[in-house]
């Protein structure tokens, strides 16, 4: 498996709040054997380093805390979490709308977790996973063991323990302007399976379920993901989008009763479809991924997945999903890298391919061995080299 399969959903034509527009997509059928549920966690439940339950947190939701020895302590919440069932049974289980702290912060910080974030009890036929985490957890994992060869550039520290725990920035959807409201006023589909959100017309998520039901229940948990600073971006400062508009024109043939002006919307959603699928989600659908799979489930199997991190202007989305034997989706969830994110990862990538060695990595680069530790510090990535293995290696090249 390489690309998205959107088999057996159906675009809609979409719907307009200012910037954002919110494209439905609704199956014909129902995936059979599979439900996602919304779990109410009580009063809240706590997480220990290994995954473990060690009691009642003080909120509703997901959270762990792990002290690194320093006074530090890295605390992790998650505003809520799926249940994927393929047991056959009609049961409720996904928490949402938790809080943490008096309000909203305008970025959510996202850190390498540590606990497992896809969880299956023994015995059981429901998996447990936290939304977007396991997409996230992957991205943020990428090429961060540190070099596996002792380079003298490279600092012994980050052979030892690889990097530090890594930290990128999101946005609660509560946080991306017009969101909500779009989210509060717009109708929900008959057959209605998922959607694909747009900010200033540009692919902020998509959300994928495999049944109507679990559509509804989960839909305002939208407000509550996580979204990049792109689309942060887009949605505050781009204007308002164009709402979708069909044209009937009466031409040769006429529409002469209702069969016929039915038959001429249809024709209209079609395009809609067609000029959708091969404009908007273009990048989104003909990207080829990296899939990792988490779980297997039953029939069905969980993955996460990374893009090739190109730098040619394309969309770059990491995102996590359930696909049956043959590949088709039945639950997709997106979260659009940042054109800094994608940088950074193609960055990784490179270093990782020449195993961190740093003139090897610069020639592949067309760039010079300086202008490669400027772009790693510049990145974040600093930590990792050596000062003294540096100045000593550009003292030999200027006296060389």
């Amino acid at each position: 498996m390489t690309r998205i399969d959107l088999t057996g959903l159906d675009v809609r034509p979409s719907q307009v709040w200012g910037g954002i527009r919110l494209v439905p997509l609704v199956r014909a059928e129902p995936v059979e054997g599979l439900r996602l549920h919304r779990e109410v966690y009580g009063s809240g439940v706590r997480l220990d380093d290994g995954g473990r339950d060690c009691g009642d947190a003080s909120s509703p939701g997901l959270s762990s805390s792990v002290d690194v020895g320093d006074g530090t302590v890295y605390t992790s919440y998650v505003p809520h979490g799926f249940v994927a069932d393929w047991s056959g049974e009609d049961r409720e289980t996904a928490a949402y709308g938790t809080r943490l702290g008096d309000g909203s912060p305008a970025t959510v910080p996202v850190r390498a977790p540590h606990h497992r974030l896809a969880k299956l009890r023994r015995g059981e036929r429901r998996l447990r996973f936290l939304p977007l985490h396991l997409a996230l957890e992957g991205y943020l994992a990428l090429h961060f063991g540190g070099p596996p060869v002792l380079w003298e550039e490279w600092s012994r520290e980050a052979l030892r323990r690889g990097l530090s725990p890594r930290a990128e920035a999101a946005h609660a959807g509560v946080d991306v302007p017009g969101l909500a409201e779009a989210l509060r006023v717009f109708e929900v589909h008959p057959g209605q399976c998922g959607v694909l959100v747009y900010a200033a017309d540009a692919l902020a998520a998509a959300f994928v379920v495999p049944h109507p039901e679990d559509y509804r229940l989960l839909h305002p948990t939208l407000v509550e993901d996580l979204y990049g600073e792109l689309v942060h971006q887009y949605a505050h400062y781009g204007g308002p989008v164009p709402a979708f508009a069909a044209r009937i024109r009466d031409g040769a043939g006429g529409i002469r009763g209702l069969s016929d002006l039915r038959a001429a919307a249809r024709e209209q959603e079609r395009r809609w479809a067609v000029a959708h699928d091969g404009l908007m989600a273009r990048d989104l659908l003909e990207t080829t991924y990296a899939f990792e799979r988490v779980h297997r489930a039953g029939p069905f199997a969980l993955y996460r997945f990374l893009p090739p991190f190109l730098r040619d202007g394309r969309e770059q989305h990491i995102g996590e999903l359930i696909a049956d034997r043959k590949g088709r989706t039945a639950y997709l969830k997106t979260f659009r890298l940042s054109d800094a994110q994608v940088r950074r990862g193609y960055l990784l990538r490179r270093l990782a391919f020449q195993d961190w060695h740093l003139e090897r990595t610069a020639g592949e680069l067309g760039i010079v061995r300086e202008e490669l530790v400027r772009r790693i510090r510049a990145a974040g990535f600093g930590g990792l080299l050596d000062a003294n293995g540096l100045a000593r290696a550009a003292r030999e090249s200027q006296e060389g």
